[in-house]
């Protein structure tokens, strides 16, 4: 796949920053190991790259490369996952460099995306209160998504170790769930998780008004900006957080080091 070449400059770096910590703490990995600057996170119940990946923070933290990615390589391969980086652009160009001659192979590019919550489309959301029963929210959101049963148990324990405050969201028809959606408020902001519409059900409007709602409940807990990550080639959600209002901050992407057959 092509990889867009949109980088950020050092005026744009302490926002990624912002972002990525937020993003380690609203959505948290079971093991977390760091090397250098490369926190390395790896989640046994879920196979998410998110949070099983290696995500490098300083562009300069360039020593020893071949080292650390074998280091690292044995702790997937512990794991029975293979390798993988997940480069924002506090990467930098030295180690993506390095990785692509190395046979990593980029995929799975996607958008970090910002929404200020001062926006009218928040003032006019509708009120919704969040579950509380977390096995509840995990049995809606596989149902909504359509995923296998098996993979509750992994969302219940990324969710149950959220130490920020998160807001479960469905939205139900004849006692059906439509959509549903994650919220994650921590200080100033907001972060929006495992956002899905029943496949049977796009179009009608369900996803915009369960993500207002959301934005809207983390709102009167103080979260000043929202903030959500989306997969580039995923049009039809771009184009819904696009017409709330979220505008693009910055991309990551994926090398990925497949096990030997």
């Amino acid at each position: 796949m092509t990889i867009s070449k949109r980088s950020a400059n050092r005026a744009d770096l302490p926002t990624v920053r912002r972002f990525e910590a937020a993003g380690f703490r609203a959505w948290p990995a079971t093991s977390v190991h760091y090397d250098g600057t490369w926190v390395v996170r790896l989640t046994p119940a879920q196979a998410s790259k998110r949070l099983n990946s290696v995500n490098p923070l300083d562009p300069g933290d360039l020593r020893d490369l071949p080292g650390r990615i074998e280091a690292a390589a044995r702790r997937f391969e512990a794991f029975g996952r293979p390798l993988i980086f997940r480069l924002s652009p506090l990467a930098g160009d030295g180690l993506e460099a390095h990785l692509a001659r190395t046979g990593f192979r980029a995929m799975g590019e996607s958008l970090v995306m910002r929404l200020d919550l001062d926006s009218a489309a928040v003032d006019d959301a509708m009120d919704q209160i969040p579950l509380k029963d977390l096995g509840r929210f995990a049995s809606a959101a596989l149902s909504t998504r359509g995923g296998d049963a098996a993979g509750r148990s992994g969302l219940i324990e990324v969710i149950g170790a959220i130490r920020a405050e998160p807001g479960l969201f469905v939205l139900e028809r004849d006692e059906t769930p439509v959509a549903t959606a994650v919220c994650v408020h921590d200080g100033d902001l907001a972060g929006l998780f495992e956002v899905v519409t029943n496949a049977r059900e796009r179009g009608q409007g369900f996803g915009r008004r369960l993500v207002l709602s959301a934005l809207k409940w983390a709102r009167l807990r103080g979260a000043r900006a929202a903030w959500l990550q989306v997969e580039a080639d995923n049009a039809e959600a771009r184009r819904l957080y696009e017409a709330i209002g979220f505008r693009e901050i910055y991309r990551y992407h994926y090398r990925v080091l497949e096990l030997a057959a």
